[in-house]
């Protein structure tokens, strides 16, 4: 029997306790560790090793927290994700797919949690090209608004060029060349080409400043 290792992410301590134990009770299931903060599980994502992280989208305070908090975990550790919510916002929950994960399970139905950790360990396929796609279409959303040029330097940067690389790539002189690259900074809504990057691989989240 292949055993599911699962990681907890919850800012309720008592929550964290009763579905430990409720999960254990699964012959094919293992709690391999838990977190109470997007701090402590990203430093613990570096150090354990999970199939799937259940992960509350509202960390501490912050409605929104465990949304960010899925995307650097993906980066960490990649694994299958599903979300935690009390909540019925539809726009959450897409924010939640856009983020990586692959399903969420409102915490009243935690019954449900057993068979959706299965599928989602086990047929991962269908979720993952599902999900590919979600993300090019994403991606096409926040670039469409960019002419044929600035697409083209976009993507020389998101490629690590720098700006001489760049002028002698595509034939073009500094001052046209910081004129496409300001233009497209302000049409992504950020102020440095790192930020532009940063956004377009995260779909477009970004937590505020």
């Amino acid at each position: 029997m292949t055993t599911i290792k699962i990681f907890l992410v919850e800012d309720d301590p008592d929550w964290i306790r009763a579905m430990t134990a409720y999960l254990s009770s699964e012959p094919d299931f293992e709690v391999v560790g838990s977190a109470t903060s997007s701090n402590e599980a990203l430093e613990k994502a570096k150090q354990l090793a999970f199939d799937v992280v259940l992960l509350d989208i509202q960390l501490t305070d912050y409605n929104e927290e465990g949304i960010y908090t899925a995307i650097e975990l993906n980066d960490i550790h990649p694994a299958r994700i599903i979300m935690l919510t009390s909540m019925k916002d539809e726009s959450i929950i897409m924010q939640a797919f856009t983020a990586g994960a692959v399903n969420f399970v409102e915490k009243t139905n935690y019954k449900e949690l057993p068979p959706i950790i299965r599928s989602a360990h086990q047929h991962p396929r269908a979720m993952d090209a599902l999900l590919k796609d979600y993300a090019r279409l994403k991606r096409e959303e926040q670039l469409k608004q960019l002419t044929q040029a600035e697409r083209e330097v976009f993507e020389l940067i998101e490629q690590g060029y720098t700006q001489p690389q760049m002028e002698k790539k595509l034939y073009k002189a500094e001052s046209t060349l910081k004129n496409q690259v300001n233009k497209m900074l302000k049409k992504l809504g950020v102020t440095s080409r790192k930020e532009a990057v940063e956004k377009v691989r995260r779909k477009g989240l970004l937590p505020p400043k």
